[in-house]
């Protein structure tokens, strides 16, 4: 998920109280939560001129849940997106590509916005049969 630089500090009181009713919820849970700041020189390059387009953002967030035991892999999964939930609605709208899963293709396209086009445009030049087509795939245009 990535954080827009008007995450601003009335916005983070009610996402953290939103994040907190999750983590009560859940608290046997291991959870962790990751915040890598977004500064320097990626704010210096324009959104279209590199895949990343999320330029105007301050940090990127990781959310993970973990068990070792196995037989809780739907709680952990059920955890873990309704702690993405509860913050989505306060963040730029997207991700960081690396940091997917597997979220479908309209996470992808979501992540690159209007550089998704672009991005299959090259693609369907340098892979038509889309070889290249594990992790986060760009489908090559029609």
């Amino acid at each position: 998920m990535v954080l827009a630089r008007r995450f601003h500090q009335s916005t983070q009181r009610r996402c953290n109280c939103a994040a907190c009713k999750i983590r009560k919820r859940h608290s046997d849970t291991a959870f962790d939560q990751h915040l890598y700041p977004i500064d320097g020189a990626a704010h210096r390059v324009g959104k279209r001129e590199t895949a990343f387009s999320y330029r105007d953002a301050n940090w990127a967030e990781v959310i993970v849940g973990v068990d070792p035991d196995a037989r809780n892999v739907e709680r952990i999964i059920g955890w873990t997106k309704s702690y993405w939930d509860a913050l989505h609605p306060h963040s730029a709208g997207s991700a960081y590509v690396n940091f997917l899963m597997d979220e479908g293709q309209e996470r992808i396209k979501a992540t690159y916005r209007d550089n998704y086009l672009r991005l299959s445009e090259i693609k369907r030049h340098f892979d038509p049969t889309n070889f290249f087509r594990v992790n986060q795939n760009i489908r090559p245009a029609d």
